[in-house]
């Protein structure tokens, strides 16, 4: 049975542990602080994000973890790939109809298909667990690989609007996407996740 919009019980969630044939996607922790700043500080990860700030420190990887714990705004997985953090993904529920699926690699862990199996696992669990009719996401138009993501994983593009990113201190514009439910459903023989 799907469960109603997320409210409090997005904390009991958040344990969730979700595997793919290559990944474990699995809540951030405390431990995890020095390979989070040290992925997320690397300018060309910061620039495509909206809420990172650089540089990106390791006061600022414990706020982001604190702020999750504590918060039923978003749905974070930490990607672990062959035993080590490589990146992030997850939903922002701050509009609880349409979560926005995010993520990030660092950057020696690009174009190995890691994105997008991490997306498709997240993706298949907001979609099986949820009573949603969409996912929303973005990517900086200067970002073709974020986009190629999304697409592989069903998006289709939906205009363009310009974000605010933290890290480049102005507004830049960025491609909107959506996956319905009706399109994920078709799609869904990408290939099956477990959860702990």
């Amino acid at each position: 049975m799907l469960q109603e919009l997320p409210t409090s019980s997005l904390r009991e969630e958040s344990s969730v542990v979700l595997e793919t044939a290559r990944l474990v996607l699995r809540q951030p922790t405390l431990a995890d602080v020095k390979a989070i700043a040290c992925l997320v500080n690397d300018r060309r990860v910061a620039e495509n994000l909206r809420r990172v700030p650089h540089p990106y420190t390791a006061d600022d990887a414990i706020a982001f973890i604190s702020h999750v714990a504590a918060t039923d705004r978003d749905t974070v997985f930490l990607i672990e790939h062959e035993g080590r953090p490589v990146g992030m993904v997850g939903l922002d529920w701050s509009q609880p109809e349409t979560p926005e699926l995010g993520y990030w690699l660092g950057v020696d862990h690009w174009r190995q298909g890691i994105a997008t199996e991490a997306a498709r696992a997240v993706i298949d669990y907001a979609f099986e667990e949820f009573a949603i009719e969409q996912i929303i996401a973005g990517a900086r138009v200067v970002n073709p690989a974020s986009r190629h993501i999304l697409e592989k994983c069903g998006f289709q593009w939906t205009g363009v609007e310009l974000h605010r990113f933290l890290a480049l201190g102005s507004s830049t514009p960025v491609d909107r996407f959506r996956l319905d439910r009706s399109v994920w459903a078709s799609l869904k023989s990408w290939g099956a996740i477990t959860r702990r």
